[in-house]
């Protein structure tokens, strides 16, 4: 096949790259240039995208002896990524950016120019594994990313290619020092790529202002005061701005975001497990919904939080109602669902959460008929 791969400058992507010309694909690499100002976007091991980064791809390509480009995504990637981020978390929500990149960026805007231009598909770094068109986890469990890749549709999946996500990353970086190539050893990327000194809260802050608001306990009462929703989450333990514990000692959490009228509630350890998960904009990974309830397990994080669970379709979302409580849970959150076979690695689907329940469904009638 013709493929383009697209290569970040890491040690990844340089041998999916690597790994695809060796399959016998005729192979051409392109870097993303995903900010107006690259060369501010990478700090040791945070941040991605710089011209840094655009040097060790361009230099990963001539090892490869591939041709290589550099396209310009930054103004799609603000308006998709950057101020989306921004604005879920003015809205009391918590976004996974990488999520948002895949499906609008990776596997939307390069795709859709590379099937313009004649490519079959898009090769990437990612650890994630496609079989016959169904969406695997990594062999490398610390590393898998199938979470992130939730997002896509049956029509991108069926244009992707994975080729490191049957290889732990250790071999993973000997392929890449056997191959000759420069990134063998370069550090992994860390935090969100477009925020390199890894302080969400200034970034935001730079970018919503201040909107000061009230610190609530589960009565009402008024524990302290904040400049703004965005610098908390769903399960925040730290930097509350409170002086101390609850009065029985144990420490206080946010258990909820109230984005209109700036209030932040903070309770008990207790008051985090959630039952129920909403979501919308389902994404099923075969292309269809099921008919009905269907048994799964849910992940509402890149790693961990995970409990089996029965799902349904419901509207263009859908609905997770758990059989084990999950803390943590936020709105803007993907939940992911995944097959509860021996394997448990098969990606059934996605949806963004958008409310969650703390009350137990005791009803085993969905269970029963997704059997």
């Amino acid at each position: 096949m013709r493929v383009l791969a697209a290569m970040s400058g890491g040690v990844d992507s340089a041998v999916a790259a690597a790994r695809a010309v060796d399959a016998g694909h005729e192979v051409v690499g392109v870097h993303l240039a995903l900010s107006a100002t690259p060369g501010t976007l990478r700090t040791g091991s945070r941040g991605c995208c710089s011209k840094e980064d655009a040097g060790d791809a361009r230099r990963a390509a001539d090892v490869l002896g591939i041709p290589f480009y550099v396209w310009d995504f930054a103004d799609r990637f603000k308006d998709d990524v950057i101020d989306d981020f921004v604005a879920a978390y003015a809205a009391g929500e918590t976004p996974n950016p990488c999520l948002r990149c895949n499906e609008k960026i990776k596997f939307s805007a390069l795709a859709d120019r590379a099937v313009a231009l004649g490519f079959d598909a898009v090769v990437t770094g990612h650890y994630a594994r496609l079989d016959n068109g169904v969406l695997r986890r990594a062999v490398d469990a610390d590393k898998d990313q199938s979470y992130v890749l939730a997002v896509l549709t049956a029509q991108q999946l069926s244009r992707a290619m994975f080729p490191v996500g049957d290889t732990p990353k250790p071999q993973i970086r000997a392929e890449a020092a056997e191959r000759g190539l420069a990134v063998a050893n370069k550090p992994d990327s860390h935090d969100i790529c477009f925020i390199p000194s890894g302080d969400t809260r200034a970034f935001l802050g730079a970018k919503i202002g201040i909107r000061p608001g009230a610190v609530v306990d589960a009565d009402g009462q008024v524990l302290g005061q904040h400049e703004g929703v965005h610098g908390f989450t769903i399960g925040q333990r730290k930097g509350l701005g409170l002086p101390g514990p609850a009065a029985d000692g144990k420490p206080r959490y946010v258990t909820g975001i109230d984005p209109d009228s700036g209030t932040v509630h903070v309770g008990s350890a207790d008051e985090l497990r959630v039952w129920t998960v909403e979501a919308e904009r389902a994404i099923w990974t075969s292309g269809s919904a099921p008919a009905g309830p269907i048994d799964c397990v849910a992940q509402v994080r890149a790693h961990g939080g995970t409990a089996p669970a029965v799902a349904e379709p419901v509207g263009d979302g859908l609905v997770a109602r758990l059989r084990e409580p999950l803390t943590g849970v936020a709105r803007g959150q993907a939940v992911v669902l995944y097959r509860p076979d021996p394997a448990g690695d098969e990606v059934i689907g996605s949806g963004t959460i958008s409310a969650t329940a703390r009350e137990r469904v005791t009803s085993e009638a969905g269970s029963e008929a997704a059997r």
